[in-house]
């Protein structure tokens, strides 16, 4: 998101971008709220939905590290390996032996899942609210031809899916891009580290 954006969110005032934006236009604020105030609002928007990169990752590597908070109010992470990718702004994964994550989300939908590509240290973030949906549901018939997709062998343990409706996703760089590292050279020297851990015993 843009600084103009960024700041918008925190609570400034667009005013404080009215010289820089249209100065020697001769326009008011009534042109500075067609002009900016859209803008704003298609960079909010797109902070709810999966990007390409971002279903990609998803798809590639599905394991992701489901938080949510328990009664105690602290984080429990637990591991999903059963993602699907319902459309721009919809995941989901099936409840199998999840009964601490399952209980967590009746009290408390709020959820966040991470998906990380270990080779090109990528990072899709999805934060949002989860539904429990009966399989057998009217709700769960229309998810079920996503699950029969990709993780058909599973569908008999499975009684319920995890719906998430995403109110924000973001896509995050390791630090290693920050030092000049790029993507493909990241690729080959953390290949090279897997493969040898693979080997290993």
């Amino acid at each position: 998101m843009s600084n103009l954006g960024n700041n918008w969110l925190r609570g400034g005032e667009l005013e404080d971008y009215q010289t820089p934006l249209i100065t020697g236009r001769g326009s008011d604020k009534s042109q500075l709220r067609e002009s900016v105030i859209p803008a704003l609002l298609e960079d909010i928007d797109s902070m709810n939905k999966l990007s390409a990169e971002m279903k990609q990752i998803i798809r590639h590597y599905s394991v992701g590290a489901v938080a949510t908070v328990n009664d105690q109010g602290k984080p429990a992470v637990s591991p999903k390996a059963t993602f699907v990718i319902v459309d721009d702004s919809c995941i989901a994964f099936g409840n199998i032996r999840s009964p601490g994550t399952r209980a967590n989300l009746i009290k408390r939908p709020s959820i966040e899942v991470n998906f990380v590509d270990l080779l090109a240290r990528l990072a899709v973030r999805v934060s949002g609210q989860a539904e429990i949906v009966d399989k057998k549901s009217a709700s769960g018939q229309k998810l079920l031809p996503y699950f029969e997709q990709y993780w058909s062998a599973y569908l008999s343990v499975m009684p319920e899916f995890i719906s998430i409706s995403i109110e924000n996703a973001q896509l995050i760089h390791s630090p290693a891009y920050d030092v000049g590292l790029g993507r493909d050279e990241l690729i080959k020297t953390n290949f090279e580290k897997l493969s040898k851990l693979a080997n290993s015993g």
